[in-house]
């Protein structure tokens, strides 16, 4: 007999610890992808979750109910195990505890700001630019 799902037998906590687990392992494919010991196939995997993660090009598109984001919550995990399972594990390891490491510092909310502050100047400026030198 199948046992029937039930919302509530998940746990919030449990749903936390993976997707903290999840960014941890993904910092640590990033530091695994510029090891040396790591062979290239698992490297080329690495990249190629990465670039889908970042692509604005989905299999789905986004903007369809529900599919849109289905196949980003389905195939980003499923790349990123791969990539792991690729990755030789005493490598893993050391690269798990150095993101772990990184995760763990404090975040500058200033230099975030200064960033943005940037950022909003340099926009300005090649607008500002772009009008004063631009053909009329």
């Amino acid at each position: 007999m199948l046992s029937t799902f039930k919302p509530s037998s998940i746990k919030l906590s449990s749903i936390k610890a993976w997707a903290r687990n999840l960014k941890r392992d993904s910092v640590a494919l990033y530091l695994a992808a510029r090891d040396p010991r790591v062979p290239w196939y698992a490297k080329a995997v690495a990249i190629a979750v990465a670039a889908y993660a970042l692509s604005p090009i989905d299999l789905i598109p986004d903007f369809i109910p529900v599919l849109g984001y289905l196949d980003d919550l389905i195939l980003l995990p499923l790349g990123i195990w791969l990539a792991i399972a690729l990755v030789p594990d005493e490598v893993m390891a050391e690269c798990r505890a150095k993101a772990g490491a990184v995760l763990q510092r404090p975040i500058s909310r200033a230099g975030m700001i200064a960033i943005i502050v940037l950022w909003i100047a340099g926009a300005l400026a090649l607008v500002w630019a772009a009008f004063r030198y631009w053909p009329r």
